[in-house]
């Protein structure tokens, strides 16, 4: 090591990452995560002077008393995970000092993740969560207040957790993780069967607010199975069989809904929705300008509106920098969100914006969801049968938990599992419907009815393998002649 690298060490920022870790290990074995010598955690040096990627790592060793660990009992490792410290040996009843058995996993969510820390966790929750289902390949829960503490999930979602299977040796299972974090983009954990949980998250703060969500959606799932109850679906209902589905066609496990023309009048999108957005955006954007959230909704329109223009879209108008002032800047993202409700577009910088103003809309009683009398009894009923209800629209999904949780008949979100919006991709592009069927879990594509009343997303769910039937509504479009697919008027047909 050169004498600056030797210098470092011994700075006060990876001095005080190395306390943290003695620290949460000391919370963490009381908790029972780091028990027997079990469960690791490491952290990133934060040290703003130096980028993420290339920050030093501090990882606790194995095969120690996690809850007895001193500062100088941690390894540093840099940024490719090559070890740039060791702790010195210690007299016997001590072990020779190695590294955390755990190190190649925690690389892997440091690489591929972006990770600030990382905890293996070996909680008794996360292990006997997997052996519920011997054969299940995922943990699936919905409907829970803590499923609000995981990155990128709200409380209508639901919350998918890859299952990997165990090995004798802690590195055997780097391959299994790494192929886990790349099959699911949007999880924070990956869970090892008999075994327990890995855990990440951008800063420790993250990971440890997220292992903590994680350990009592465990406990609650755990709990409801003893009671007979299901913690997979809205209700959490009595456990159903699913034998009780199958079909002559064979089962029908999901249902997935588009909106528009389907289970609502395209007229309530385009005479009340639209017109709604396109009148309070402007106010919307000064009363909440300085927010997180509209800043957020602003630079998504200004990537858009850049790309607009590049491209020769027509309507699509400069925005000015911010140094020109508020109402210059508000003055062109109106100009542009019209132009782009005008031409209907299907973009999650115009979605998510006009989501943010229909919830104003909802919240003080200016705007009420409408459904077609048929989709309440019909959701009911499936829900009953224990089959599991999603929606896919070109919406937000906060605009559509904003419509299904505000009708006339109430709130509908209690019979739905979970929303998807553009963010998975195009509804008429095959690979949007692939990309559902693997997040639903089904064994086989064909397990999921996708009802709609566009005719290319009928077929494109249709060449992913999906069961498609073509919702018949009042002033829907005209199908083409000859179109092959089974058409309903009323869900009291499906």
């Amino acid at each position: 090591m050169g004498a600056a690298t030797e210098a470092y060490l011994e700075s006060k920022p990876v001095q005080e990452a190395k306390a943290l870790i003695t620290e949460l290990c000391r919370q963490f074995y009381q908790l029972g995560w780091v028990s027997g010598t079990g469960g690791s955690i490491t952290i990133k040096v934060h040290d703003d002077s130096i980028p993420k990627p290339q920050q030093f790592i501090i990882m606790s060793p194995s095969g120690v008393q996690k809850e007895r660990m001193m500062l100088e009992d941690m390894y540093v490792l840099s940024s490719d995970g090559t070890i740039v410290s060791s702790p010195a040996p210690k007299p016997y009843p001590h072990k020779p000092p190695k590294c955390s058995d755990c190190g190649p996993l925690f690389m892997k969510a440091y690489q591929m993740r972006n990770a600030g820390a990382v905890i293996h966790s070996h909680g008794m929750e996360s292990c006997l969560v997997t052996m519920i289902n011997p054969t299940a390949k995922e943990f699936r829960i919905t409907h829970m207040e803590m499923i609000k503490g995981i990155q990128g999930h709200g409380y209508y979602d639901e919350l998918v957790i890859p299952i990997i299977e165990n090995s004798a040796h802690e590195r055997d299972l780097t391959d299994a993780l790494a192929a886990a974090i790349e099959a699911y983009p949007k999880t924070t954990a990956v869970l090892v069967r008999n075994h327990g949980i890995y855990v990440w998250g951008d800063s420790w703060i993250s990971a440890k607010t997220q292992a903590e969500c994680y350990h009592y959606l465990f406990e609650a799932a755990i709990k409801l199975h003893h009671m007979g109850l299901d913690w997979t679906s809205p209700g959490h209902g009595p456990i159903k069989s699913i034998n009780r589905l199958s079909r002559s066609k064979g089962s029908r496990h999901c249902v997935v809904l588009d909106i528009e023309g389907t289970t609502t009048p395209i007229s309530f999108v385009t005479d009340v929705l639209f017109p709604y957005a396109r009148d309070n955006v402007g106010k919307h954007l000064s009363s909440t300008y300085d927010s997180p959230e509209t800043q957020d909704d602003i630079k998504l329109l200004r990537a858009q509106v850049q790309e607009d223009l590049k491209a020769g879209v027509a309507g699509a108008v400069p925005i000015p920098s911010d140094e020109e002032g508020k109402e210059a800047v508000i003055a062109a993202l109106v100009a542009n969100v019209e132009a782009m409700i005008k031409a209907d577009r299907k973009i999650t910088a115009l979605k998510q914006l006009q989501g943010h103003t229909w919830r104003t809309g909802f919240q003080n009683g200016e705007l009420q969801g409408v459904v077609f009398d048929d989709v309440p009894e019909a959701l009911e009923r499936w829900h009953a049968l224990g089959m599991k209800v999603y929606i896919y629209s070109s919406g937000s999904r906060l605009a559509q938990r904003l419509l299904f949780g505000n009708t006339k008949f109430g709130d509908l979100r209690k019979y739905l599992s979970g929303f998807f919006d553009t963010t998975v991709g195009h509804k008429r592009e095959t690979r949007s419907y692939i990309e559902i069927s693997e997040s639903l879990g089904v064994d086989n594509p064909s397990e999921i009815l996708f009802v709609t009343d566009v005719y290319q997303e009928a077929t494109a769910a249709k060449a992913a393998g999906l069961e498609a039937v073509i919702s018949v509504r009042p002033g829907n479009a005209p199908l083409p002649e000859n179109h092959g697919l089974k058409t309903v008027r009323s869900f009291a047909e499906l």
